[in-house]
């Protein structure tokens, strides 16, 4: 890390980009948060920002396009088959690191930008979600082959039980910048600086609307829970919200402070 950046190293996380309308939420907010907050990176989740479910080459250019440094993906990653060349191709977009390693994309990534290298490793939970490795000997061997390789290390933990995210914070206590959780679109109360340095929460969010159940049609959550039988899904447009965290750090490999940036659409700074 250069000397004289450190007060200039912040990193904007955005959690779960859910369809069109989770889409314009973040494009439109973009430039007040720049203003707000002027963060150094941007890191968005997007695996559900194409209807839903997935993300397409088109989307991510337009995201890249905005401003964006890097999206992380999760379990939908592969719902869009045009999307494989891409993943490929385009180094600023990652898909969890604990694939198997045969499938396209790519598991981290590393921008720079104001004189710090920051790594971006995306990972999946294993418990009900579909992973070839376990995510805490997955990150092991990524971190020890990426040693010295950048200055902060942020690890966006895609991940259904609350259980699983708290222990791979604790795990990575001291050894990585900040551990996000994301996958379940609800934002938690529990952001703070971890003992060893470490930024941690949960998880950060969706972006996208509130007013429904996790992103779908509330009327439609609620009636597939009544009856247990078949029902479509389709996207809420009701209330949208961008969720997510600013990590600062101000040293390799520490942060200083975990704040949560949760904005209604409409009101943003």
């Amino acid at each position: 890390m250069a000397e004289g950046q450190a007060a200039a190293t912040r990193i904007l996380f955005v959690g779960d980009v859910v369809g069109g309308i989770g889409r314009r939420t973040l494009l439109e907010s973009l430039g007040p948060l720049r203003e707000r907050y002027a963060p150094t990176f941007v890191v968005v989740n997007a695996e559900n920002v194409a209807g839903g479910l997935g993300i397409t080459p088109k989307i991510a250019d337009e995201l890249l396009a905005a401003g964006v440094d890097v999206i992380t993906l999760g379990n939908h990653t592969y719902r869009h088959r045009e999307v494989y060349p891409y993943l490929d191709s385009e180094t600023r977009i990652i898909r969890p690191a604990n694939f198997p390693a045969s499938n396209p994309g790519r598991g981290h990534t590393i921008v720079e930008a104001a004189g710090m290298r920051v790594a971006v490793i995306n990972l999946s939970g294993q418990m009900h979600l579909q992973v070839e490795r376990n995510p805490f000997t997955a990150i092991d061997e990524l971190l020890g082959s990426l040693a010295g390789a950048a200055d902060a290390f942020v690890v966006d933990f895609h991940a259904e039980l609350t259980s699983e995210k708290v222990a791979m914070g604790w795990y990575l206590d001291g050894r990585v910048t900040a551990v996000v959780g994301t996958h379940t679109h609800v934002p938690t109360a529990d952001a703070r600086v971890l003992p060893g340095g470490t930024a941690y929460i949960t998880d950060v969010g969706m972006t996208g609307p509130r007013g429904g159940v996790i992103g779908v049609k509330r009327e439609q959550a609620i009636e597939s829970l009544l009856t247990q039988m078949p029902v479509r899904f389709e996207t809420s447009e009701d209330d949208p919200w961008l969720m997510g965290v600013l990590v600062s750090c101000s040293r390799p490999m520490r942060a200083d402070s975990i704040e949560q940036v949760l904005l209604p659409a409409r009101t943003a700074p």
